[in-house]
């Protein structure tokens, strides 16, 4: 991993990472935010075989959800930072590109009043502490109907963790979260990129079917 000269990243990894510190990355460009969809989410769209409506949950400024937008899909984007929202739909309007963006928690996505064949889920996934990521895996059951699929980009456990961020994530954590009511299809190996890695961080991308 290489860490850009004034981006190292040296506070100590957080269990869960509070609001306010979203809050206060968005008043300026976070490192997640890389102006061009995840190589992983090109790829889930290149593939094809995604069902819509989608929601993007914690899209951030959008990327992700304005590129299966810009291929036709029905979007709906959702993240708790208001700043954020506000730049997806500034980009929404600057590319042409029909999507929906809403500030709304992912821990209460039954709030949207509304179910999704697929989400997409671009490094939300490993903000969460236990009880949190419990509550977060109830809340995807609200809006994914029965038959949907979650895809899931996040820091896997093979990510040094010399430079704090998030929890790194094993396999195993991924297959107990989704053990009941869900059906693990893949979890393969990848990257998530950042602004300070070179080639990404290591990561997870797991394919998770509804089954109830």
């Amino acid at each position: 991993m290489t860490i850009a000269p004034g981006r190292a990243m040296v506070r100590p990894m957080s269990d869960a990472l509070p609001p306010s510190r979203f809050q206060a990355a968005y008043e300026g460009t976070p490192p997640w935010d890389i102006g061009r969809p995840q190589r992983s989410f090109k790829e889930l769209l290149d593939k094809g075989g995604v069902r819509g409506p989608i929601l993007d949950v914690g899209c951030g400024t959008g990327e992700n959800a304005l590129a299966f937008a810009a291929a036709g899909y029905e979007v709906t984007g959702v993240d708790i930072i208001a700043r954020a929202i506000d730049k997806a739909r500034d980009k929404a309007r600057e590319r042409g590109v029909s999507a929906t963006f809403e500030v709304a928690d992912a821990l209460e996505l039954g709030k949207l009043q509304r179910s999704f064949s697929s989400v997409v889920d671009s490094a939300v996934f490993h903000v969460f502490n236990d009880e949190d990521r419990v509550r977060y895996v109830a809340s995807l059951a609200h809006v994914l109907e029965p038959g949907g699929r979650y895809y899931m980009l996040s820091f896997s456990d093979a990510e040094p963790t010399d430079w704090g961020g998030p929890r790194r994530i094993s396999r195993a954590e991924i297959e107990e979260a989704f053990r009941d009511g869900w059906k693990i299809e893949s979890i393969e190996p990848t990257r998530l990129e950042t602004t300070f890695h070179e080639n990404g961080g290591h990561a997870w991308f797991a394919t998770v079917l509804r089954t109830r």
